[in-house]
């Protein structure tokens, strides 16, 4: 997403192979070892649908099953969350997880990324057991969550090394989204709805990187093995069996969304670069052409890959409404030691083609009230603004959107022209800009100042700090959280490198 954002852990330091810890010992044949692991993926391995909806049921549980062969593709990370800019959003639930946050930092979502969110102790009475144990497993391991996902990796590929190819070259970023996938997915496991919604964008997502359903199997065995080593204080059959259910219940849903996703959508899009707008030294508007209809709402964002850093994806938001003439817009800014958005800003011409991603994102004008929008935009965090300014045009609607441009100097303000002449063309639309430069005023302060907001509808995107004050401030000012709209912070940290 081109939102607003952090900066990226889009960096240039290579890293993860297997090379890095000592390969696994593979048991006996025959061996009591062997017919407890082979028992447990016979558990793990998920009901696999085909486009056609054709089910591959598992074996039976009394049959003995072997370790399965290396897979081709397990599910990488996405780009998340995350609304966004370019954001790095994570994409694999259990494996890598990519959230969006929209504006400048490349992070990035689902895929429509969840926060996560604090149990209180009154969610923990009401949680089933199996939720307990999860979470008191994510609990056990939270403080060595580094050493659990490296050594998660290391199985994976020492185990299953096809899988290695299908991964980027450097694993940095990687590594660190497995730990916040679940750690969404820990904290929603009672919440069925949020919870669902969220792994079937995830399973959406993943097909681009060619992932299928035999592929989440040798994920499972992994991810057990990982926690198995590093929560063995508490590790016991009844948590392992807690996971196993857990496990297959997730990868059952976004195997089943990717499926019903490959009837009417292909896993990417082409798109063929058709203007190169420098609006500053690191900003850029970059125009391009998908290959075929590419469906989006106003407000969401995309993941996207450069030809020149394979399998490395980030999010962007779409900076304009559908057009008439399918063309898409993103504002990339090019942070520090970020591939894909300097890249995009500093490489990219009229004619390269780009891969897009599905379109994801809940940050959406709701069209069935009269209600007003109140949107906080700051950096490249103006561009999903620009697009839910012209959705209500495009509607005929004349509902009040009041507009706070945010940024650190006049110079970042590189798209305020354009926000002027919509203010110009449309009555109802006011745009104020909110210089931070020596601290002479903050973006939620500037809220403060003006209102009353009880009859608006929020919309909050930029870099993860702005998102989480202007939340806060809208909050104070009486806003409920249920009207304030934004991709989560975590997906927008991974989005916008």
């Amino acid at each position: 997403m081109d939102a607003p954002t952090t900066a990226s852990a889009d960096n240039g330091t290579s890293g993860g192979g297997s090379g890095w810890f000592t390969p696994h010992k593979q048991p006996e044949p025959g061996s009591e070892q062997e017919t407890a692991e082979s028992s447990r993926l016979a558990a793990l391995r998920p009901v696999g649908r085909t486009a056609q909806g054709a089910e591959t049921k598992p074996p039976a549980q009394d049959a003995p099953l072997p370790v399965p062969a290396p897979a081709p593709a397990p599910p990488p990370a996405p780009d998340a969350p995350p609304a966004p800019t370019e954001q790095a959003h994570s994409t694999a639930t259990l494996t890598s997880h990519a959230i969006p946050n929209r504006g400048q930092a490349e992070p990035p979502p689902p895929e429509q990324r969840v926060p996560p969110q604090r149990t209180n102790p009154a969610q923990a009475q009401q949680a089933s057991p199996d939720a307990i144990l999860i979470r008191r497993t994510m609990a056990e391991v939270a403080p060595v969550a580094d050493k659990v996902t490296s050594y998660f990796y290391a199985l994976l590929f020492v185990r299953h090394p096809d899988l290695r190819s299908l991964f980027p070259a450097a694993m940095d970023t990687q590594r660190d989204r497995l730990l916040k996938a679940l750690l969404t997915a820990a904290e929603h496991i009672d919440n069925t709805p949020v919870l669902v919604d969220y792994l079937q964008n995830l399973g959406r997502g993943h097909r681009k990187y060619g992932t299928r359903a035999e592929h989440y199997p040798a994920v499972g065995e992994c991810l057990i093995g990982a926690l198995s080593k590093y929560a063995e204080n508490i590790w016991d059959p009844e948590l392992e069996a807690a996971w196993v259910r857990t496990y297959t219940t997730i990868s059952q849903v976004m195997i089943d969304a990717a499926a019903r996703d490959e009837l009417r959508a292909p896993a990417w899009w082409y798109a063929e670069v058709v203007s190169h707008d420098l609006r500053t030294p690191d900003v850029a508007v970059v125009t391009v052409r998908p290959d075929q209809p590419y469906p989006f709402l106003a407000g969401q964002y995309t993941s996207l890959e450069t030809p020149w850093w394979p399998r490395i994806w980030r999010h962007y938001s779409f900076a304009s409404a559908p057009r008439s003439d399918g063309l898409l817009s993103f504002h990339v800014k090019a942070v520090p030691a970020g591939w894909v958005s300097n890249a995009l800003v500093h490489r990219a011409r009229p004619g390269d083609i780009l891969r897009l991603g599905p379109p994801t994102g809940s940050m959406t004008v709701d069209h069935t009230t009269d209600s007003g929008l109140l949107c906080l935009g700051g950096g490249t965090g103006i561009a999903p603004i620009k697009a839910l300014i012209e959705d209500v045009a495009e509607h005929g609607e004349r509902r009040p959107v009041e507009v706070f441009y945010g940024a650190r100097t006049d110079h970042d303000l590189y798209d305020i022209d354009t926000m002027l002449r919509l203010q110009q063309s449309h009555p109802w639309l006011s745009v104020r800009a909110v210089i931070d430069q020596l601290a002479r005023v903050q973006l939620p302060e500037a809220i403060r100042q003006y209102g009353p907001w009880n009859e608006y509808d929020a919309f909050v995107s930029g870099p993860p700090g702005m998102i989480r004050s202007g939340v806060d401030a809208l909050r104070d000012i009486g806003i409920p959280s249920n009207r304030i709209r934004h991709d989560s912070v975590e997906e927008l940290v991974v989005i916008g490198d």
